[in-house]
Parts: C-alpha cells; structure tokens; sequence
C-alpha cells in the first residue's frame, strides 16, 4: 500500500473513514468501514483513515489504539499516515482565518442555556435552532466583550454567506444516482468555531476532506443533512466538492440506530465474547 504522499501522482479516487476516538466502535461503524473500503476497492482506489479527534474533551489515546485493533481485526488495511484532526490546527485555523476574512463569521457570546431559552425552531439534528441574537451586535460592542475576556463561538452568518455564492449549491448523491440541491438555510447560522476547542466538526472535515484530496465521502444517512452545510463552506473556501454516499444505518431489533452513548455492544467485546471477523463480515453483508 502505498504513503500518503504518493497519491498526488496517483489519479485515483480516493475514500475514508474517519471515526472519532470518544469511545469503542460497534456493528454500525464496522458496517461504514467495510462499506468503504469495499467500495474503495471496487473503484480502484484509495482507503484512508483519519481519526477525528479535536473535541479533546471526550477523546482518548486508549479508544484511537482500539479503532486500529478492531479495522485490523476485520482485515482492513490503509494508507499511512494516519491523520489525526489533532495535529493539524494550524488548517483549521487558516480556513477559519479565510471565512473571517471574507466577512461570513461573527462572535456568538450566547451560552447553550441561553440558546435553548430563546430558541422558536430546531435545526436538522433535533437541536434548538439559534436565533441570531448576537448577529446584530455592533462591532464596538463585540469588541467590548472579546476585550473582556468574554467566551464566545465563532457563527457563520448564513444570510451573509449564502449571498456570496455565484450559483446554487447541489451536490452528487451516489446511493440515489441524482444531484441534491444543498440548502443549508434549515441549519441557522451554526458554529463553525467553538469556544471550547478552537473548531467544528463542520470545519474540520471539510478541511480534512479538501487537504487529503478525498473524491467520494462515504458516511451514514445520519450525515445527510450535514452535507448541506458542508457543501456551502466547501463554495466558500473554494474546495473541490467530493461525490457522496449516504448508506444505510445499522440498527437493532427496535429499529434503533446504533450509538457509543447507549453503550451498545462494541467490536472489542463481540471479539472477547468468541465472534470471528468473519462473522461480522457475513452479518453486515461482506
């Protein structure tokens, strides 16, 4: 398998998966994973993986050294370097520079409690939807609370960006064969830079996407909606747009999606407890 450094003289397409480090894969990203690289490898491509792991908070050292334990056991294999979100500030930083520069961000010193207090919709992910209130502070009194010492996050102005674009956004759906028009109006002016952690998973992927020359981003239907807000920031920085495919969610018996935080059982345990990777493979379709 060949470096990183050689796909800039390798015209192939390129895929990953980019799993976050906040606690141990389950059948649902052994499903994208699989999923990924199969499609990788019918395309002719490159299988990379990046490990997401800017939210310092919730990640561990312990659950990246599992993500390369649980893809090697199912017999994946990727290019190296592996790029780790964490090291690679610097380009969040820049990409938010540019968006500052070009006027499509403002400070937001607005709290969550105070979010969900003044709130009247909900964005796509079920969260109470911003309704703008530091957009209109003027520049002298944005200035006052940085000068004291107030936390803020980094908003994107959505009426301002969106007026920036030449043409509409749309993107590729694989799994459908169409072209989606992108609207990422229902997102509000969402963070792109939190307060907490210096970026967004917005930003982040979005950077990660475009630096690593990724051609077809492949990820759960959960992300579908998200792809809206990627695709404007992607106008906005002008990156190339990727070709996407939003798979199917691996669910249990109640039709439930998967997840680290209802504690469902992980790779690691189903490995302990006596499953074979092959068995994995044939339950999930592989």
């Amino acid at each position: 398998m060949p470096d990183l450094w050689l796909l800039a003289f390798m015209p192939v397409p390129v895929y990953r998966f980019a799993p976050s480090p906040n606690g141990e894969l389950h059948l649902g990203h052994a499903y994208s994973a699989l999923f990924t690289a199969e499609a990788a490898a019918h395309a002719g491509g490159i299988f990379l993986l990046r490990i997401e792991d800017i939210d310092h908070g919730r990640c561990r050292p312990q659950f990246a050294a599992q993500i390369f334990a649980d893809l090697s056991w199912l017999g994946l294999r990727w290019v190296e370097p592996v790029r780790f979100q964490s090291e690679h500030m610097d380009d969040y930083r820049a990409a938010r520079d540019r968006l500052l520069q070009i006027g499509v961000l403002y400070p937001c010193f607005c709290s969550r409690r105070d979010v969900m207090a003044s709130a009247a919709a909900f964005d796509p992910e079920g969260n109470p939807l911003y309704p703008g209130t530091c957009r209109a502070l003027s520049r002298s009194e944005r200035q006052r609370r940085i000068a004291s010492g107030a936390p803020y996050h980094l908003r994107i102005d959505m009426g301002q960006a969106l007026a920036r674009l030449a043409s509409p956004l749309s993107f590729r759906e694989i799994s459908s064969g169409r072209d989606i028009i992108a609207d990422p109006r229902p997102w509000g002016d969402v963070v792109l830079i939190r307060k907490d952690i210096g970026t967004s998973y917005h930003l982040s992927v979005v950077v990660d996407d475009a630096l690593q020359s990724v051609t077809h981003v492949t990820r759960g239907m959960d992300l579908f909606a998200a792809t809206h807000v990627h695709r404007l920031l992607q106008a906005l920085l002008e990156f190339p747009a990727p070709l996407y495919h939003h798979h199917r969610l691996i669910t249990d018996g109640a039709g439930r999606k998967l997840a680290k935080s209802l504690c469902d059982p992980s790779l690691r345990a189903l490995r302990e407890a006596g499953v074979a990777a092959g068995e994995i493979r044939r339950e999930l379709g592989f």
